[in-house]
């Protein structure tokens, strides 16, 4: 379900901000699953090939909105909402984000041409941060399945390299129609145990 309705604007605040908003409450499991309900998937507006993504967010009655993300490619926010003690829109790209890759093909590329880009954006994103990898198997890096000419052994250390450095772990999801069904979690988790 995309939202287009404009909220007051998205107010980035810290998640300090976020805590102390949060902190204030001891929200009920009822009121816990209103909020979880209530939030928002934002989608970088340069995010493409992702109708995978929106069809099942509007199969589940997830709202989602395209928003210019300083980092990765998916956040999310939870917005105002008086009756809950939620007083504005909070966003929280600046605490967590999903980085997405569509094939190891696209995701080889960005390690070949365009690795410094792909460097910088992961050393400026949040500490929490994933990336998903989809169509493929991590046996797919290991033995070379895939149509590009970069070596598996560069490509396998290359991910290893990311991961340390970066500290991003990797998911690797093989079939793509559970991409959002992951985001949904992954978000809805996170904001649960800020909640509990």
């Amino acid at each position: 379900m995309k939202l287009t309705k404009k909220n007051g604007g998205l107010q980035n605040i810290k998640y300090i901000e976020v805590i102390k908003v949060f902190s204030q409450y001891k929200y009920t499991d009822k009121e816990i699953e209103e909020i979880i309900k209530s939030m928002v998937i934002l989608i970088d507006t340069r995010e493409k090939k992702m109708d995978h993504i929106t069809e099942y967010f509007d199969k589940a009655k997830i709202l989602y909105k395209k928003k210019a993300l300083p980092y990765g490619d998916y956040s999310f926010l939870v917005p105002q909402n008086e009756s809950l003690s939620i007083p504005r829109d909070l966003v929280f790209y600046n605490d967590i984000t999903i980085e997405r890759k569509g094939s190891l093909e696209e995701l080889s590329g960005n390690l070949t041409k365009e690795r410094d880009r792909l460097e910088k954006e992961l050393a400026l994103a949040p500490k929490n941060k994933v990336l998903i990898i989809e169509n493929a198997n991590y046996s797919d890096v290991v033995n070379g399945n895939y149509k590009t000419e970069y070596n598996n052994k560069s490509y396998w250390a290359s991910l290893h390299s990311l991961w340390h450095r970066y500290n991003i772990p990797m998911f690797f999801l093989p079939d793509h129609n559970y991409t959002g069904f992951f985001i949904r979690g992954y978000f809805s988790y996170y904001l649960r145990n800020i909640l509990k």
